[in-house]
């Protein structure tokens, strides 16, 4: 018996299984060379770890800023870890110094500490603002209302300043703050242009990271504070009524002997 060209039924199922292998070893290989593709976009510049973004300045000029990210870390399954190490560099218009700032692996936090959103130059001093990583840093750098970090380059290095010597001439910020490896992996670029930061920033929900806010904000909107003693007390928070237990009286001795009682 002939089928196809086969002698028998067994020549026939084994080319078939041979196809069968061929085509999940194309397959596995395809998939190999889609990860290796995405592998080699983050490390040659093709968004992921490595980028630049074009950053619009409060008095309308522009420049380009490189930034770097690095994860790992401690994660939930399925969840890419934390930032670990992230950078941002940049040179300064009137002095072509070139100006990086690093955040690192903080093990307390278990991630890096911050969310870059703004930078800045007021008159020939940069200026970061950058939101904090989650909870446990919010409460590490001391829970600021607004909630942001503010650091000023003195020519030499980056320091902490309150929020009231941030220029009121910055008010808006210009860089990816959330997740910016993933946005610019997504996007497909190396290169993101001032108007499309924009167009990002003007998508996130929360006021705070639209715009530069002068004011604080309600309690309720921030992080917990754990160390308060709201949540360190062993009181309840509402005072409790104590409990009497029902006695089932009815059917029982107990109940002829109440009756009896009510006549004495």
């Amino acid at each position: 018996m002939r089928l196809n060209g086969y002698d028998n039924l067994e020549g026939f199922g084994m080319n078939k299984q041979n196809g069968m292998m061929k085509r999940i070893a194309k397959l596995s290989l395809v998939l190999l060379l889609g990860a290796s593709m995405s592998a080699c976009a983050g490390l040659f510049g093709f968004g992921g770890t490595n980028w630049k973004e074009e950053v619009l300045l409060y008095d309308g000029s522009k420049i380009v800023v490189k930034r770097s990210v690095e994860r790992g870390g401690r994660h939930e399954l399925g969840q890419k870890p934390p930032y670990k190490e992230q950078s941002l560099s940049f040179t300064m218009p009137s002095t072509n110094q070139t100006i990086t700032w690093e955040d690192h692996y903080s093990e307390d936090i278990g991630s890096a500490s911050f969310l870059p959103m703004t930078l800045d130059i007021h008159q020939g001093t940069a200026y970061l603002v950058a939101d904090t990583m989650g909870c446990l840093s919010y409460n590490k750098w001391g829970r600021p209302n607004p909630p942001y970090v503010i650091f000023k380059h003195d020519g030499k290095e980056w320091k902490r300043v309150a929020l009231q010597d941030l220029p009121a001439e910055i008010k808006l910020p210009n860089l990816i703050m959330s997740m910016p490896d993933v946005v610019v992996e997504r996007m497909g670029k190396s290169f993101v242009t001032a108007e499309e930061i924009q167009r990002i920033i003007s998508n996130y929900p929360q006021p705070e990271y639209r715009s530069i806010l002068r004011e604080p904000l309600a309690e309720s909107e921030l992080c917990p504070d754990w160390s308060s003693g709201r949540y360190r007390s062993s009181k309840p928070p509402l005072p409790m009524k104590p409990i009497k237990p029902k006695v089932q009286t009815k059917g029982t001795g107990v109940e002829f002997f109440l009756m009896n009682r009510d006549k004495r």
